[in-house]
């Protein structure tokens, strides 16, 4: 409570035993991707791929344009997922698997993100934890798939449940 007598209410992520098997949480705003993040993600990362960097290079190959570089579309959909599932309440990313980028995501397409509790245990060897399994996809603006990836992640319990 407040001085006032309001009571604060502060974001999180869920807590292990608020995460549900088989829910899907969509993350929202989406994002827009903008030529300016292909280009610093990609400089930043020290990759040299002519397909994110080099218009003339990526206007003759398959798709006619640049596109974003694929690990900022995963970094991307997995940081939308954050203040939603994990905020404050993740104690650590197990794991990162079965990524896949089933079509190109462009600058100036939006990214939107959506999350399904796929599996959930107490952790054996960590008091008051527990493991997530988290599956990703994100989407473009026409819900076309763009990018799908499984999260292991190691969260908090509620204070109360220790």
């Amino acid at each position: 409570m407040t001085d006032t007598g309001e009571r604060d209410i502060l974001q999180r992520g869920l807590y292990f035993e608020e995460f549900e098997v088989g829910a899907r949480y969509l993350h929202r705003p989406g994002r827009t991707a903008t030529e300016a993040d292909n280009v610093l993600f990609t400089t930043l990362t020290m990759n040299t791929q002519a397909l994110h960097l080099d218009t003339a290079f990526a206007e003759q190959q398959e798709f006619g344009q640049r596109l974003m570089n694929s690990m900022w579309t995963l970094s991307t959909m997995v940081g939308a997922s954050v203040a939603q599932l994990t905020q404050g309440t993740l104690v650590a990313q197990l794991g990162l698997g079965e990524v896949g980028f089933p079509h190109p995501l462009f600058a100036g397409d939006t990214l939107y993100t959506e999350s399904v509790i796929t599996d959930k245990r107490r952790s054996n060897s960590r008091q008051g934890q527990g493991v997530c399994t988290i599956a990703h996809t994100g989407r473009n603006q026409e819900g076309v798939v763009v990018a799908t990836a499984v999260r292991t992640v190691l969260v908090h319990c509620a204070p109360e449940a220790d």
